[in-house]
């Protein structure tokens, strides 16, 4: 299926403000899908006939520096063997007391939870609606986000030396 058919299905569906931007260069194309639209976007392309895409393969989060933070979205149907990327593009807030944050799409798939969970505690992106939102790989008192730009390595954890 091609990135025009399911953009115009999405644009028909929600109109013109759902979708910001597209990207069409590189090995995988993506819609820039708009914030607030992400879980009725996600949810029309699974239960969509014509898009049916029933499985979400990766969630990523993704640091931009100082324009701000992303979460990717690759999506698979494995009935029509196709496969798309989704990007939203979130505010730079980069404060401790206030994360960026979009909805989950755990309602859609439930394997949203555990990627948003690692999104999470990795980049510290709030998943708005995640059932059980805590970290995953990283002890809970953990402080900061390893995958952002801006972090800067503990050097100690407990009073034990980390490296």
């Amino acid at each position: 299926m091609e990135l025009t058919v399911i953009k115009d299905i999405l644009l028909s569906k929600f109109g013109q403000e759902c979708i910001v931007d597209e990207e069409l260069q590189g090995l995988q194309p993506a819609l820039i899908i708009h914030e607030d639209y992400i879980v009725r976007v996600c949810t029309e392309l699974k239960e969509n006939k014509e898009t049916w895409f029933d499985f979400l393969s990766c969630i990523s989060g993704v640091d931009y520096g100082e324009e701000g933070f992303g979460v990717v979205y690759h999506l698979a149907s494995i009935p029509y063997k196709t496969q798309l990327t989704l990007k939203v593009k979130l505010a730079n807030i980069r404060e401790e007391s206030q994360l960026p944050k979009i909805e989950s799409v755990s309602s859609v798939w439930r394997t949203a939870e555990w990627h948003e969970r690692e999104t999470y505690d990795l980049m510290g992106i709030f998943f708005d609606k995640h059932p059980d939102l805590r970290r995953i790989l990283l002890p809970d008192d953990w402080q900061g986000y390893p995958l952002r730009k801006d972090y800067k390595d503990a050097e100690l954890y407990h009073g034990i030396p980390i490296k």
